[in-house]
């Protein structure tokens, strides 16, 4: 098949088993997925994602025997390039700015209306990020509040805004349009330069920050704007 137009292969790793038939059933809706195999944990994962390959995986948190952060941390060290989203009911779990400091590129409530799910397995499968914007400020708090970021392996305020010192004037342009969600053709459209350079300009602002994707960037960008002293 035409890699082009070939569907996205999604895995479903989630211990209730109504969940895994509601998002079949929605996924599958949409002739641009195809779900290739289900796990009810993070355990039986390992042998299902191995076999089918998939492009996405959409990873609960809180599993038997082997929950979604352990899951995702070995996953995306066997195949970095595995689009792990994370779909959760949230509730103040830690776990979740774990999963997105363990490489997930994204996660989103469990209450997400399906055509935002849908989009979003579309997102993180063309290798962007995505937050859902219900929790962004309870997670961006949890990074830059009185526990910090540190607890997880992210910056807190302050050490966020010594990071944000490191950039150019470009870079920290590009950084904070990343933070709001902007994808890299909208940042070179907006700053009028080449795509090539925006691509540039993100991998300088990783190397800096110590991160690897667009969620942890944000992360800092947000944990910075919390620990700015406000007027």
């Amino acid at each position: 098949m035409d890699p082009v137009t070939a569907p996205v292969r999604v895995v479903l790793v989630d211990d209730d088993q109504l969940v895994r038939v509601g998002l079949r059933m929605l996924l599958s809706g949409d002739d641009g997925l195809v779900v290739v195999g289900e796990a009810g944990d993070g355990h039986e994962a390992a042998g299902v994602i191995a076999e089918t390959a998939p492009d996405v995986v959409l990873m609960d948190i809180r599993m038997p025997r082997c929950d979604g952060l352990v899951a995702t941390e070995r996953e995306l060290r066997r195949r970095p390039d595995l689009a792990v989203l994370v779909l959760t009911t949230f509730e103040g779990d830690d776990l979740v700015l774990g999963a997105l400091q363990a490489g997930a590129r994204g996660f989103l409530l469990k209450d997400t209306p399906p055509h935002e799910l849908v989009q979003a397995v579309r997102t993180v499968a063309a290798g962007r990020s995505i937050l859902s914007p219900s929790v962004l400020d309870r997670v961006i708090a949890f990074a830059a509040g009185p526990r910090s970021g540190r607890a997880a392996g992210g910056p807190g305020g302050t050490d966020a805004r010594r990071l944000l010192a490191l950039l150019t004037e470009r870079e920290r342009e590009v950084a904070l349009a990343v933070a709001n969600g902007a994808s890299n053709a909208q940042i070179a459209a907006d700053l009028y330069v080449g795509l090539a350079t925006v691509k540039t300009h993100v991998g300088h602002v990783y190397e800096k920050f110590g991160v690897e994707n667009r969620v942890q960037l944000a992360l800092v960008v947000h944990a910075a704007r919390r620990g700015e002293p406000t007027a």
